[in-house]
């Protein structure tokens, strides 16, 4: 007996001294100074929100810039050439961790290094980007967090604001991975409505103001997937849309306060943040195969009111109750 009790208080006092030893670990890991690139493709409002949700992710974790932590901030402007050079350049700084906002962000990274940790984040289809190809165990350096537009719930919500909708046109950069996915897969959803589509496609912003004229004058509506080059320009889509009394249901939130109607959005901040937390475990020590692409599947509700007042559509309550509730709506 005495044998057994002797036995049982090694096993405590070796499991106490391991938990001990992590604590320790972990608590080493987060005083350390780590340096992360943070990479992001352009300027636009959903992506600032993403780099947000990054920095308040780490900082909910335990990393601090200026404390523990030391970030290179690189935004490409949309620039393929910008993206490779800060891709190098975080390399050659010996970063512990680099996070890219966007798809081609994501793909620089990854095309520099097959050591150092990527996290992806807004990368609406890692598969299809060839970043990788086991979500669950990724099997190369990199991991991340997707930004899946919920394309069902905005179908739906499309119809029932416009439940007399003949054509939809969507519109989209053609060199857009991520816009080409969700075009595909759009495609497939409104082929079982009887619902019309047009598609129209730019190869850069310098296209959109032309093709968007055009296309206002032929659909009733529009559908923008997860596009940076449209999100930029979506200024321009607005003024020829609104000319033709033509409304436009984007997928991000920042799209609608910039002149859409509505949308089911994933939340972009909330994307940064997952992100950041995630980049916090891999700079504690977790492997990028254990370390699953993690889905916002579920988006929240964002209305224009103000916008769907100028062009004459009416708002059901319910939904706007949904918006005030659970989303935004905007006066």
């Amino acid at each position: 007996m005495k044998r057994m009790l002797s036995f049982i208080a090694i096993i405590f006092i070796f499991l106490g001294y391991a938990f001990v030893a992590e604590q320790k670990h972990t608590s080493n890991h987060r005083n350390e100074t780590k340096r992360i690139g943070l990479l992001q493709y352009m300027d636009q409002p959903a992506l600032k929100q993403i780099q947000k949700g990054v920095y308040a992710g780490l900082k909910e974790s335990g990393y601090t810039v200026g404390k523990n932590l030391k970030v290179d901030y690189q935004n490409a402007q949309g620039n393929q050439s910008n993206l490779k050079t800060m891709s190098e350049k975080f390399e050659n700084e010996g970063v512990d961790l680099s996070i890219g906002i966007t798809t081609p962000a994501s793909i620089s990274l990854a095309n520099t290094t097959s050591t150092t940790p990527i996290l992806m984040s807004g990368v609406t289809d890692p598969r299809s980007a060839s970043l990788v190809q086991n979500l669950k165990h990724p099997e190369k350096n990199i991991t991340g967090v997707s930004d899946q537009a919920p394309l069902e719930e905005q179908l739906e919500l499309i119809q029932k604001l416009m439940p007399n909708l003949k054509t939809l046109g969507i519109i989209y950069t053609s060199s857009d991975n991520s816009a080409i996915t969700q075009f595909k897969k759009f495609k497939q959803l409104v082929s079982k409505t009887g619902i019309k589509l047009k598609a129209y496609s730019i190869s850069n912003s310098n296209d959109l103001n032309q093709v968007s004229q055009n296309m206002v004058q032929n659909v009733d509506a529009v559908f923008v997937p997860t596009d940076n080059t449209i999100a930029g320009a979506m200024s321009t889509l607005v003024t020829n849309a609104n000319a033709a009394n033509v409304p436009i249901f984007p997928t991000v939130d920042s799209m609608v306060k910039d002149g859409g109607i509505a949308t089911y959005s994933v939340n972009q901040y909330q994307l940064g943040v997952l992100t950041g937390k995630m980049a916090a475990r891999v700079l504690n020590g977790e492997k990028i195969s254990q370390t699953p692409i993690e889905f916002i599947k579920h988006g929240d509700l964002t209305i224009n009111l103000k916008q769907a007042q100028k062009l004459g559509i009416k708002i059901p309550k319910d939904l706007m109750q949904e918006a005030q509730k659970k989303g935004e709506l905007i006066k």
